[in-house]
């Protein structure tokens, strides 16, 4: 039980819910980010949440989930793969925790996606990259140049 201290609902309009944000891209940057177990109790994930950091939808909300440890090789992939894009896209490129890359601007290409449970529409970030199209430089790196590549970027 919790005292709700003379609360009056009438008092206070009903939450409408967020729907979702339109398809397009967004400068965001994450402000949370937790470790969290799956359900089957076989792995765990990192919950990021993110926000829209301009425009008229400032402070809206975003989520990515992180399947970093699951049996399913493809999800751990596909994890692996979003997790290297934000780590680009915000120039650090080898965190020990997720709090290194919170509160750095980057740019998410945001979809709108019908729930697979439903007919519910939801917002799926998917693209990562880096604000401006260039790096964020980090730490010492933002005074040094890239080592050269030997292979031209569009044979890659």
């Amino acid at each position: 039980m919790a005292e709700l201290n003379g609360f009056n609902a009438e008092e206070v309009p009903t939450s409408t819910g967020f729907d979702p944000i339109p398809a397009g891209t967004y400068r965001v940057m994450i402000v949370a980010s937790e470790r969290k177990p799956n359900k089957a109790g076989t792995g765990s994930y990192i919950s990021m949440t993110l926000e829209v950091m301009d425009g008229a939808l400032a402070g809206r909300k975003l989520f990515e989930v992180l399947n970093l440890e699951n049996p399913n090789a493809q999800a751990v992939e596909i994890a692996r793969a979003t997790l290297s894009q934000i780590c680009h896209a915000v120039g650090v490129l080898r965190p020990r925790d997720t709090e290194e890359l919170h509160g750095k601007p980057m740019m998410a290409s945001v979809l709108v996606k019908k729930d697979r449970g439903s007919d519910e529409l939801r917002n799926r970030i998917a693209k990562f990259s880096p604000v401006n199209g260039a790096p964020a430089a980090s730490g010492a790196a933002a005074g040094a140049s890239a080592p050269q590549q030997s292979t031209p970027p569009w044979k890659r």
